[in-house]
């Protein structure tokens, strides 16, 4: 092996980058935790910490596959995991994905996505899962039948709606707390899962932002609720945003702070980018 100490700290530190990119072996991270100068050491550091916390990452990741792992031991193959998002704003649809990864992967950094809160994260975890999974499908049921039917019975419908629209065949369902009725193929309610399984993670990530995008749009339809940013929650900014300018058809009229203020008339969309 070369004479890691003739070469300066700058030269190691571009040969052995903390990019993202493979590790350096342990033969050389031992002769670098061996130099005298601590530019050296530094660098050695810092890839012990990183393939440290890639273990736990690693392990973690293994724990999360525990339903997926047991299913897939038994025979089942399209595990499909199903989760929604939307169940408590006052507007907008409540919404579901269906998901089926392929036995045995693993997506760094996947979790539940109310975990997740860095800027882009949930997307760049979108794109990762769509491209991963055998397939992937969202479905969602609308505030008129939220309004109709109540939220509940609104989510199932809409996780029946996901689980249809795959263009894979499930074979098991592993759904967030729930089952879904009228689904011909066996199924498991999962408390917590989408903190347990990363199927049903998979499926929470992707359900919040198809919704997410979808109330984007409703932002630019009608202006001022501020729906880019709260999404239709119940935030300080919608509650006064209702009270001045009453609700719009994508409000849920059976939601109490909608219901009571006892407005019978619609905001009509604007046509302002059209």
């Amino acid at each position: 092996m070369e004479n890691l100490s003739r070469i300066s700290v700058s030269e190691l530190r571009k040969r052995f980058p903390d990019d993202g990119g493979a590790l350096p072996p342990d033969e050389i991270l031992n002769v670098l935790e061996k130099d005298s100068r601590s530019g050296a050491r530094q660098i050695a550091l810092t890839h012990r910490r990183r393939r440290e916390k890639e273990l736990k990452e690693d392990a973690r990741l293994e724990a999360l596959l525990y339903f997926e792992k047991t299913l897939w031991n038994e025979g089942f193959r399209n595990i499909a995991g199903v989760d929604e998002a939307g169940v408590g704003p006052l507007a907008g649809p409540v919404v579901a994905a269906a998901v089926i990864l392929p036995r045995g992967c693993k997506i760094r950094g996947l979790d539940d996505s109310k975990k997740i809160s860095r800027p882009g994260e949930r997307e760049k975890l979108e794109y990762v899962i769509k491209k991963e999974a055998l397939g992937w499908a969202a479905g969602r049921a609308e505030a008129e039948e939220i309004d109709r039917m109540n939220i509940y019975r609104a989510g199932l419908l809409a996780m029946r709606r996901a689980v249809q629209g795959l263009n894979i065949q499930p074979d098991y369902l592993l759904v967030d707390a729930r089952v879904i009725p009228e689904c011909s193929c066996p199924q498991r309610g999962v408390i917590r899962g989408d903190a347990l399984s990363m199927s049903i993670a998979a499926a929470s990530i992707l359900a919040k932002t198809c919704r997410d995008r979808f109330m984007l749009e409703m932002d630019g339809l009608y202006p001022g609720y501020g729906f880019a940013a709260h999404k239709g929650y119940p935030t300080p900014e919608h509650l006064d945003a209702l009270q001045r300018l009453g609700p719009t058809p994508i409000h849920r009229r059976s939601y109490a702070p909608v219901r009571q203020l006892r407005i019978t008339n619609y905001v009509e969309p604007s046509h302002r980018n059209s």
